[in-house]
């Protein structure tokens, strides 16, 4: 009789584990694949884009805007400038309406670590009328200034 209760109580445990395993899997997925705003850019390589928006991510965990440059040769090429989650920019008063295609602006930000990469890490996002939304992440002791917002939605920027 013993031998009989182990079977279902080991099957049990060895479920039970595979259960646990699976959440803990399930939670540390997105804390790896987020990573460090040092991991990836170099804070002593700021820049300075400014071009017309070709594309926009509104996704978790970052948002991306994809912008066509002039480079120094006067080529065009396309830079990924990555900026805060949709939740916080919202929370700022940029909605995903005021990035459309075509729109041009000027992102203040730093580079990859990698040179090579057309890819930055925005700080602010200017637009043509002057007004400037901090676009970084949340917790970097981000500008949130109900004013401000106001006076853009005044003159009708988002």
């Amino acid at each position: 009789m013993r031998g009989m209760n182990a079977a279902p109580f080991g099957a049990a445990v060895v479920a039970l584990g595979a259960v646990v395993v699976t959440l803990v899997a399930a939670v540390a997925a997105p804390l790896i694949a987020h990573h460090a705003f040092g991991a990836e850019f170099d804070r002593n390589a700021p820049i300075r884009l400014q071009g017309r928006i070709v594309r926009l991510e509104w996704v978790n965990p970052h948002t991306w805007i994809h912008l066509e440059i002039e480079n120094e040769d006067g080529a065009a090429e396309v830079w990924a400038v990555e900026g805060g989650t949709p939740n916080v920019l919202l929370r700022r008063g940029l909605r995903r309406d005021c990035l459309q295609p075509g729109t041009e602006i000027i992102v203040d930000g730093y580079q990859a670590k990698d040179h090579s990469l057309r890819r930055a890490n925005g700080r602010d996002v200017t637009f043509t009328d002057g007004s400037k939304i901090f676009l970084g992440s949340s917790g970097t002791g981000a500008p949130y200034d109900e004013d401000l917002i106001r006076a853009r939605r005044e003159r009708g920027r988002c």
